[in-house]
């Protein structure tokens, strides 16, 4: 009975649109629907809670992104685009409506700390973004390996900005659950609740990622350009050799099953507690992002049984704040790689 009720749901996936969340009910390539969708939860959740430094956050994270606030450069990370943030934050909204609706009135998060955990999500990559007058970096997928760390210093300045300063060191550290800089048992929190709280997020994050309709084409085509230009698919070691961990955007697709079975899988049952089971007292003991992240595993195992790449043809959309980042992108991967290989030579 379960894999007939599961069968069903991922045929009621397939005609999903590409800028829509799992639920193929709200648009998450601009920040209104997202925020109207958290509203209505919020409100039911908190009745009476003010939640005009929510909206706000909303809108300065759009400046942010799109290069309209003054000081930063705007989002040109293909894959951690403006869709991606939005994603992930609607998941992480679901989650905590989900932890709300499923403890005791003393466990719950509260208002106040569901609101930090939102702006949190909000600007969880903000440490991608480039500072108005870099001169030293050419993408902001060059900070791919300190971009949490740049996200926690960007959200102690911001929260300092809106009001929120007293709660600045709680998302300083929580911001880390959804990277890898910081070993999660080294993650400094004062109480279980801030811990849920990070569990959420770095829940949330993943969900989003692997439950998104093109996420395997967007591992192709926009995440391993990501990784050549931040040093993790190719890199020289301090002895000047040079390793190879990625040789392509099909080669990481080729490691993708392993790595959700070794890295996410444990993640998301382990080191989160199981959070993302929150899903299922939002969406009636079903969980549409785990059906989409089994969908898009089972459908990866399949290309990869015969190679058969002209499978993956979507053309999901990229939400940056210049139009022609993406060719930028592709012209500086191939620069680079061309170059580590006429150094192998």
């Amino acid at each position: 009975m379960e894999a007939t009720e599961n069968k069903g749901r991922v045929l009621m996936l397939r005609d999903r649109r590409s800028d829509h969340d799992v639920t193929n009910s709200v648009l998450v390539t601009t920040w209104e629907p997202v925020w109207e969708t958290i509203h209505d939860s919020f409100t039911r959740l908190y009745p009476g809670m003010p939640l005009r430094v929510l909206r706000q956050a909303f809108e300065d994270f759009d400046d942010l992104f799109r290069g309209r606030m003054q000081g930063y450069l705007g989002c040109d990370t293909v894959y951690h685009d403006i869709q991606h943030t939005l994603d992930m934050t609607l998941a992480l909204a679901r989650l905590i409506q989900g932890h709300e609706a499923s403890v005791a009135s003393a466990d719950r998060l509260g208002a106040p700390r569901a609101i930090l955990g939102v702006i949190t999500s909000l600007f969880h990559d903000s440490g991608y973004i480039r500072h108005t007058g870099d001169e030293v970096h050419r993408n902001g997928a060059e900070f791919t390996r300190s971009h949490v760390s740049r996200s926690a210093q960007f959200l102690d300045r911001y929260l300092n900005q809106i009001g929120l300063g007293a709660a600045s060191g709680i998302a300083r550290q929580v911001v880390h659950y959804t990277g890898y800089e910081v070993r999660l048992d080294q993650i400094r929190v004062v109480t279980e609740k801030d811990r849920k709280l990070g569990h959420m997020m770095g829940t949330a994050d993943l969900l989003a990622q692997m439950a998104d309709r093109c996420y395997l084409e967007k591992c192709r085509d926009r995440l391993y350009p990501e990784f050549v230009l931040g040093g993790i698919a190719v890199w020289r070691d301090p002895s000047g050799r040079i390793i190879t961990r990625y040789r392509s955007g099909l080669d990481l697709l080729r490691q993708t099953p392993a790595f959700f079975r070794q890295v996410c899988e444990p993640r998301l049952e382990r080191s989160f507690e199981g959070a993302y089971r929150y899903m299922d007292a939002v969406f009636e003991g079903r969980n549409p992002y785990m059906v989409a992240i089994e969908r898009n595993l089972f459908y990866l195992e399949r290309v990869l049984e015969g190679e058969r790449w002209p499978l993956l043809r979507r053309r999901p959309p990229c939400e940056l704040a210049e139009q022609n980042a993406l060719e930028k992108i592709r012209n500086m991967v191939a620069d680079q790689l061309k170059s580590f290989r006429a150094e192998a030579a």
